[in-house]
């Protein structure tokens, strides 16, 4: 079949299930373009529990789905492709963090949300890429633990002095094959450009940015900027809705190796299957859930800056 007719097919039977279809940033272009709500992880999930659908059918990777089941246990999560991963996700296990919080008795761990619902099940508070700051700021704690990102554990130490963070070695692959050299490269050749990148990306290269802001923050900076050029540090699925929403600047990515398999695996074919056979469902059991759920619901509860 065609795309148009995958197109046609879905989206009658989204209707006909009281589905709705989520697409991180970073999915494919015509996944985006057919999806009700695009957006970051975390922020699909929250946007889906607000609605009365009965199904939510994620295109991102596994974790997204389990916050979409973390928050909106009443709904079925479908994603459509379940070896669509996360590898920092994967970097951290239960067992490894348990041992660093024995190393450390009583310090408080902040999550980032890219990671699994067991991880999160174990922590006291999660944070999100825009966050992250506000977080760790609002804790009485003068030490933190702070998992599975270093990278941005990095950028939010830079921000909070004030406190001591023990970093988890995790790091996402397509972030961290983003260099110096890359950007002095696109500087030299987009003297005008202005660079924006990912706090995921390496401290160095978080250096030279002009706005270091997750990707729903990019949207909102090259918006609103007077800027017609930007450098784009991140997964290159955002230049999808970046250019859409600004016709007449123009995006260039750090490299053409920014592209996250996991997240470029998920296509029109493989939503309509799901759709079609109502699977596969991703659970996440009551005993992970709950606490799980409250480490989301601490971070919700914390003011921005």
């Amino acid at each position: 079949m065609t795309d148009s007719d995958n197109r046609k097919q879905i989206k009658g039977l989204l209707k006909e299930r009281n589905a709705i279809l989520l697409a991180h940033n970073y999915t494919c272009d015509e996944v985006q373009d057919l999806a009700d709500i695009t957006g970051d992880s975390l922020g699909l999930s929250l946007e889906a529990a607000k609605t009365d659908a009965a199904v939510i059918v994620f295109c991102g990777v596994h974790f997204m789905a389990e916050s979409a089941a973390i928050l909106s246990p009443e709904k079925k999560v479908l994603l459509p492709r379940l070896d669509a991963g996360c590898p920092m996700a994967d970097m951290v296990t239960v067992e490894g963090l348990e041992a660093l919080k024995a190393q450390y008795p009583g310090i408080p761990v902040v999550t980032y949300v890219n990671s699994s619902a067991e991880i999160k099940a174990h922590s006291d508070i999660c944070c999100t890429s825009a966050n992250a700051v506000s977080v760790v700021r609002s804790l009485p704690d003068s030490k933190v633990i702070f998992a599975p990102d270093r990278n941005l554990g990095r950028y939010v130490a830079s921000k909070v002095p004030e406190k001591e963070l023990i970093f988890w070695d995790g790091f996402c692959p397509t972030h961290q094959r983003m260099s110096v050299d890359m950007v002095k490269q696109k500087k030299q050749q987009y003297p005008d450009a202005l660079f924006v990148c990912h706090p995921e990306c390496n401290p160095d290269v978080v250096a030279l940015a002009d706005q270091v802001c997750s990707t729903s923050g990019m949207y909102d900076f090259c918006r609103q900027s007077q800027a017609t050029r930007f450098i784009i540090g991140t997964e290159c699925g955002i230049l999808y809705r970046l250019k859409q929403e600004n016709p007449d600047k123009e995006f260039m990515l750090i490299s053409p190796d920014a592209v996250c398999r996991n997240m470029k695996i998920t296509s029109l074919e493989d939503v309509l299957k799901a759709l079609q056979r109502m699977s596969p469902v991703v659970n996440v059991p009551e005993h992970v859930r709950i606490p799980a759920l409250r480490a989301l619901e601490r971070m919700l509860a914390v003011p921005r800056d």
